[in-house]
C-alpha cells in the first residue's frame, strides 16, 4: 500500500469512534499525522468501542505515524481555538480537515423525542445546529486560514444520505446536514484561487457501534458479502472515500459531494 499522506497532518473531528475513528486509522495508514477528537476523554467508551481516547490514539498510532489526541466542544469557539492551538503545538500546522463530529443527538445526549419537524423540543433544535453545522464552520474558520497561506490543503465535511431526501423522523438533523453540503459548495467557491480543495462525502446508514445501538436494525441488510448493495455499509467505505478526497489522486475534485450509500440517493441533488 502506498503511503501517499506521507509528510501529511490530518485532524478528524469526532474521532474517538464510530466512522470518524476509522477515517482518522485510515489516513494514519496512509501515512499521514492525525489529531483525534471526541467531546471529552471517555467519549469512545460510550458504546464499548474503547476505553478512552488514548487508547484509540494508541491503536492508530500503530501505523507507525504521530497522533494525538484533543477534547472539547465544535460548537464553541474558544474551545476549537484552544484546540488548533494544541495541535499547531504538537504536531504542526494541519494539511488535511475532516469534519466528521455531528450526528442526531440532542439536548439529553440521546436522539431527539419528539424527533419530527413540528414537535421538536427547541433545546434539541440548538444542540444538533451547533453539533452539526455551526461547528464544522468555525472548525473550517480555524484551520482553513493557514491552509490559504500555504496554498493548499483539502478539507472534507460529513454530510449524510438525509441531506438528499425528504427525511421524517430526524427532520432538524437531515436540514442541517443539508445545509453542510451547500456551505461545502459556497467554501469552495470562495476559495477556489487558493489551492485548496472543499469536498463532502455523505454516507448512508453505515454499521458503526452508535448506530447498531440507536435503532432497531434489518439483520437482511447487515451481511456485507453479499452481492445486492441493499445493505448497511461498512464504516470502511465511507473512510475509503474520505481517503480519496484527501489525497493527491484528488487533486482536481472540489466543491463536490460524493454520495457512499450503495445508490439510495439514486436521483440528482
Amino acid at each position: 500500500m502506498t503511503r501517499e499522506l506521507d509528510g501529511r497532518t490530518a485532524f478528524v473531528t469526532g474521532s474517538g469512534r464510530g466512522l470518524g475513528r476509522v477515517m482518522a486509522a485510515r489516513l494514519a495508514e496512509l501515512g499521514a499525522d492525525v489529531a483525534i477528537h471526541d467531546i471529552d476523554w471517555t467519549a469512545p467508551a460510550k458504546y464499548g468501542e474503547f476505553s478512552d481516547l488514548g487508547a484509540v490514539a494508541k491503536e492508530i498510532g500503530k501505523h507507525g505515524t504521530r497522533v494525538m489526541a484533543v477534547t472539547g466542544n465544535i460548537g464553541d469557539k474558544a474551545a476549537v481555538a484552544e484546540m488548533k492551538q494544541a495541535i499547531d503545538a504538537g504536531l504542526g500546522e494541519v494539511h488535511i480537515l475532516v469534519n466528521c463530529a455531528g450526528g442526531d443527538i440532542g439536548a439529553s445526549g440521546g436522539k431527539p423525542n419528539p424527533n419530527n419537524a413540528l414537535d421538536i423540543a427547541f433545546e434539541d433544535i440548538q444542540v444538533l445546529t451547533n453539533n452539526n453545522l455551526i461547528g464544522t464552520i468555525l472548525v473550517c474558520q480555524a484551520f482553513i486560514p493557514p491552509m490559504v497561506k500555504a496554498g493548499s490543503g483539502s478539507v472534507i465535511n460529513i454530510a449524510s444520505a438525509a441531506a438528499h431526501m425528504g427525511c421524517s423522523p430526524e427532520v432538524v438533523y437531515s436540514t442541517l446536514k443539508a445545509a453542510v453540503v451547500h456551505y461545502t459548495r459556497c467554501l469552495a467557491k470562495e476559495l477556489l484561487h487558493e489551492g485548496v480543495r472543499i469536498n463532502a462525502v455523505s454516507p448512508g446508514a453505515t454499521k458503526t457501534a452508535r448506530f447498531q445501538a440507536t435503532r432497531v436494525v434489518d439483520p437482511a441488510r447487515m451481511d456485507s458479502s453479499i452481492r445486492s448493495l441493499a445493505r448497511y455499509g461498512e464504516p470502511e467505505e465511507i473512510a475509503d472515500a474520505v481517503a480519496f478526497l484527501a489525497g493527491p489522486r484528488a487533486r482536481f475534485i472540489n466543491g463536490q459531494v460524493l454520495r457512499v450509500d450503495g445508490g439510495v440517493t439514486l436521483f440528482p441533488g
